[in-house]
């Protein structure tokens, strides 16, 4: 089964702008989306968040757009909007009617032309609280919050790339100045560092006209510094542990290992295996932690893997405890569910039980314009050719019993476990 019907059509523009169009005329409508290839990754030392607090910025008027009036603009004509920043990279995306493809264009050349001349520094510190206060909401001040930061150093060693998240530390959002941004959007926010994707009710050479009249004037810039090497992170010197005791409601185990890149044949084998492991209730870790010794609440029984793509990246399994079951009696449920997948292996049913809750997931994906054209963005700027996408499901469907098997007993052998274990605060442990 291909993963990918919708047709694909390409080109490039003379100061390197990859412009990828799927045309769709089902609905009018259209998903416009921008990847630039810069994400948490290109931060050097002391600069950690600045890819995540530019994605902010990139709202906050350019040009010829006035603060807020990008949003209204998208929203008055019936759209919506958003961008995201992770590792990998930051992406900027619109869903609107057919009818205004052509404004949303003139949106996102204007930012990407013309936003240094609109930076303030009035704006950097408005931005620069927003983001401060979205780490403390979603990662200091909320239960099991900063799993994340305290999972990838232990992952991966300093230096490399995915060591620090993406949100950043307190004290380089802090330190970051109006220069550093200006020179930040110089330096990544150009043509030839990105990919315009389009899909839906749109003729390719409509919109190739149009990325042309909106994006040919910008020139190209070239030499981008590339980001630390992180394909191949020194080895886990044996098991790495963190316990946390802290005000959670509940222990909390998650228990990761580094698999590899997102987009090589082994991840597509870590993907079916986090579903095998822990998706719905057909799951092994459910059917054995929530349903049959029941020391883990049904709600928080989870495994999956990070889309990262350059450098090994996490599958991550996940159990809370249910009320009266404490921190070790979970974590050994955990440990002897996965070490009874590394014993006996798993079987034809359960892979393929996870690869038909994969199709379906990929399926409601790509059905929406928006997820197509961010699929095809994602293919075009991190592999080169944006059909591509169109393999991922068929690999998905081809892995094996025994190729889960295989993998689960390497990447999941003691010694290569990373463990974080929330522990609930008592009067004995404060």
């Amino acid at each position: 089964m291909t993963g990918y019907p919708w047709p694909i059509q390409t080109t490039r523009l003379d100061n390197g702008l990859r412009v990828v169009v799927s045309p769709d005329h089902d609905a009018p409508v259209v998903g416009v989306n921008l990847w630039y290839d810069v994400g948490s990754r290109h931060e050097p030392p002391g600069q950690t968040g600045f890819a995540h607090l530019f994605e902010h910025l990139m709202f906050e008027g350019s040009a010829n757009v006035a603060k807020t009036e990008h949003m209204r603009a998208v929203q008055g004509s019936g759209g919506t909007l958003n961008a995201t920043t992770n590792p990998d990279r930051t992406n900027y995306f619109e869903s609107v009617p057919s009818e205004h493809l052509e404004l949303m264009l003139w949106l996102e050349a204007d930012r990407m032309g013309g936003l240094v001349p609109a930076l303030t520094q009035e704006t950097l510190d408005n931005q620069r609280d927003v983001v401060k206060n979205e780490r403390r909401q979603r990662y200091e001040n909320v239960p099991y919050g900063d799993f994340w930061l305290r999972l990838l150093p232990l992952m991966y060693p300093a230096g490399h790339p995915y060591h620090h998240a993406t949100i950043g530390s307190m004290d380089d959002l802090n330190a970051a100045t109006l220069d550093t941004f200006q020179a930040f959007h110089a330096t990544y926010y150009a043509p030839d560092n990105a990919v315009l994707t389009v899909a839906g009710d749109a003729e390719p050479e409509r919109v190739y006209s149009l990325a042309e009249r909106y994006f040919g004037r910008i020139p190209a810039k070239g030499g981008f510094p590339p980001p630390p090497d992180g394909h191949d992170p020194a080895p886990l010197a044996g098991p790495v542990r963190e316990d946390v005791t802290a005000e959670v409601p509940a222990a909390r185990i998650y228990l990761s290992a580094r698999t590899a890149p997102f987009g090589r044949p082994e991840y597509d084998t870590a993907t079916v295996l986090a579903a095998v492991l822990g998706a719905g209730r057909g799951a092994r870790l459910y059917q054995r932690l929530a349903e049959g010794v029941r020391i883990a609440q049904p709600d928080y029984v989870a495994a999956y893997g990070i889309d990262l793509a350059h450098a090994p990246a996490p599958v991550i399994a996940t159990v809370t405890a249910r009320p009266g079951v404490d921190g070790d009696e979970l974590e050994a449920g955990l440990v002897g569910a996965i070490d009874e997948v590394l014993a006996d292996g798993v079987t034809a049913a359960e892979v393929e039980r996870a690869q038909a809750l994969l199709t379906s997931s990929w399926w409601r994906q790509t059905q929406t314009v928006a997820g197509r054209a961010d699929v095809l963005g994602r293919y075009a700027t991190q592999f080169g050719d944006p059909a591509l996408a169109g393999q991922r499901l068929p690999a998905l469907q081809a892995v094996t019993a025994e190729r889960v098997s295989a993998l689960a007993a390497e990447a999941l052998a003691p010694d290569r476990r990373i463990t974080v274990r929330y522990l609930p605060e008592t009067k004995e442990n404060r």
